[in-house]
């Protein structure tokens, strides 16, 4: 297992300084657990994909975070996508990931490689008062601080995730929140992340995505997270499909990041972005 195995991207962005990086690992066949476990840690990003084998347009995928296992990542299958248009050309690759199948459409246009991911089917289901109560107390929120027209949910689309939307941009832009009881919360609950969105329009938002069980404060881009919402959007007619939205993420850390969510009238959502050599 060598250095060259290992690649190292930034995903939802077209600067290496914006974007959620993220580690691929490609091979002939899949380290064990541990071992995945261990170069996650070591490359030190918020997740790291391996995918085997090395050649061909079916290929198994796996997640690690720095602590665990994590059933699927939207970021890192972006920089996935992209790291294999370098190394294999244009094309759908169709990755087998533990929550089923994740095609994954790349392609070079105007000097830029993209990659458009389509999620398993989402689902959700409504958040429960005492969850919301409970992750608000951790986060210092308030109830009335809500915009209630898009209810607390609990979104899936491979992952699950809480999402809680404000009513203004100001709240958003100020997150100190208790690590280790958030964490707690969200493992008893079996969430992910917690996306924390703000709709600026119709097509408009902005998120900021708490991801403590994968030892992390925050995530600058989370395209899983994007396809639950998607879907969740979708689910409980709050949007009209077919559509799309654009979610900012990463701005108050430094590293903005766009993900383009395409929305179908059914089925898994599409989410779509560049991604860059690190």
């Amino acid at each position: 297992m060598t250095d060259l195995s290992l690649h190292r991207l930034s995903a939802f962005t077209t600067d290496s300084n914006g974007g959620n990086p993220a580690g691929v690992w490609i091979g002939d066949t899949l380290p064990t657990p541990d071992t995945m476990q261990q170069i996650a840690a070591e490359v030190g990003f918020s997740e790291t994909a391996f995918v085997a084998p090395q050649t061909g347009f079916e290929r198994t995928i796996r997640y690690y975070s720095l602590e665990v296992e994590v059933p699927f990542c939207g970021h890192a299958t972006i920089a996935t996508g992209v790291a294999l248009g370098e190394l294999s050309g244009e094309g759908t690759y169709k990755l087998s990931a533990t929550v089923g199948e994740v095609p994954v459409v790349v392609r070079h246009q105007e000097g830029q490689w993209q990659a458009s991911l389509t999620s398993v089917e989402p689902s959700y289901t409504s958040a429960s008062d005492a969850l919301v109560t409970d992750v608000l107390s951790t986060l210092g929120w308030q109830l009335d601080e809500l915009d209630l027209s898009i209810p607390p949910a609990r979104a899936y689309a491979g992952a699950w995730h809480l999402v809680l939307a404000v009513s203004k941009s100001e709240r958003l832009a100020h997150l100190d929140y208790d690590f280790d009881p958030l964490k707690a919360l969200m493992q008893q609950d079996g969430l992910l992340t917690v996306q924390l969105i703000w709709r600026e329009n119709r097509e408009t938002f902005h998120s900021r995505n708490p991801f403590p069980v994968g030892g992390v404060v925050e995530d600058p881009a989370t395209g899983a997270a994007a396809a639950a919402l998607g879907g969740y959007l979708r689910e409980a007619q709050l949007i009209s499909a077919p559509n799309q939205i654009v979610i900012h993420q990463g701005e108050a850390m430094g590293r903005p990041s766009r993900l383009v969510v395409d929305i179908p009238a059914r089925g898994g959502i599409v989410v779509s972005g560049m991604a860059v050599r690190i």
